[in-house]
């Protein structure tokens, strides 16, 4: 009998001939001359300022942009990788280890332009990988349902919280099902060797029943509704933008250490219109791509993250608390297959109360 662990990694690594994106929207002049197909984890409203002004930029090419789950895009990028057939021209994802595995499998062009040479060396790989974003993973709670002498501002605090058998938390903490979700799995495996932590952590949530779903945005939206107390690892840029319309909601960058990611773009081997591509890889590196990214909070400048929001706790005198991952081979440690097998086993075993 093939187990459910068995079956994930089956699905992983085989094509997927039924996958579908989640949303599909379309940018610029349907007559346009040349057609650029963008596939991303992205929700198409973050991105949706940025494909614009790119359609503004270059009137002579549409944008079809499909908003795809992680392990799906992975899965059906890496299928049209093996069969050699046409593909997505740029491919963007947050599950930014299963994107250094395209690259190191053959499955992206090199692009290189003054902008992709001018990033650090974390998030440029060679030229065939660009980091494009800046988001911290972060805690997020209402000040209405957590008092302010129990609000956690770090994994010690949280693991305080649980550590009571009569803790009113008991099932009511929520992140991500690293199963269905690639960055839930890439967050929880970075802090498996990150974090001295982890282990507390593990069993904090293990004696408290956390829960584990899907999804940043319906995570925090469980914490808005009240479902949840608080929410652990989701993206700080859903986090900003709930909390630029839920006054209450707050968002921690965790001071014992806060993981920073940079959704990875790569432009796949078999890409219809490369340079068009290419130009869209650039466009996100230059000013203007980044002053729309920076509006949808996918970009945070922790000298001044938001000031819209004021609801936004994150290490200000101690920058070495941000970590951010690398764009490099170090991410294909969480994907070998018995250790992927080993960590899925001892996480689900964690999320059994609730």
């Amino acid at each position: 009998m093939i187990t459910r662990l068995a079956a994930l990694l089956i699905a992983l690594s085989a094509p997927v001939a039924r996958a579908e994106p989640e949303a599909v929207s379309r940018y610029g002049d349907d007559a346009a001359a040349r057609s650029l197909l963008v596939r991303g984890t992205t929700d198409i409203a973050l991105f949706d300022q940025l494909l614009d002004r790119f359609a503004a930029r270059f009137p002579d090419t549409r944008i079809t942009y499909e908003q795809w789950g992680s392990n799906d895009l992975y899965a059906v990028t890496a299928a049209e990788c093996e069969t050699g057939g046409p593909a997505a021209d740029a491919v963007i994802s947050s599950a930014v280890d299963l994107q250094v595995k395209l690259v190191n499998d053959g499955c992206a062009r090199s692009h290189r332009s003054p902008l992709t040479a001018a990033l650090p060396d974390t998030l440029n790989w060679r030229d065939e990988l660009f980091g494009i974003t800046r988001e911290p993973a972060v805690l997020v709670y209402k000040r209405d349902m957590v008092p302010a002498n129990e609000a956690p501002r770090s994994r010690f605090d949280l693991i305080d919280l649980l550590r009571p058998e009569d803790s009113r938390y008991a099932g009511r903490v929520a992140t991500y099902d690293i199963e269905q979700s690639g960055l839930g799995y890439l967050f929880a495996f970075l802090d498996s060797q990150q974090a001295t932590t982890f282990g507390s952590l593990i069993e904090a949530f293990d004696r408290a029943g956390a829960v584990a779903t899907c999804c940043s945005a319906e995570i925090i939206d469980g914490v808005v509704s009240g479902r949840y107390l608080i929410a652990y690892n989701v993206l700080g840029s859903y986090a900003l933008a709930r909390a630029a319309e839920v006054p209450d909601l707050v968002v921690v960058a965790p001071e014992d250490y806060t993981l920073v990611l940079a959704r990875a773009a790569l432009i796949p081997r078999g890409a219809r219109d490369p340079e068009s591509a290419g130009q869209f890889v650039d466009f996100m590196l230059g000013e203007d791509g980044r002053r729309a990214m920076a509006a949808e909070r996918l970009i945070i400048d922790f000298t001044d993250p938001d000031p819209d929001t004021g609801s936004f706790y994150y290490p200000s005198g101690n920058q070495s608390a941000f970590r951010q991952i690398p764009l490099s081979p170090v991410l294909l440690v969480g994907l070998d297959r018995q250790k992927r097998a080993l960590f899925l086993e001892r996480w689900r075993e964690t999320f059994t109360r609730y």
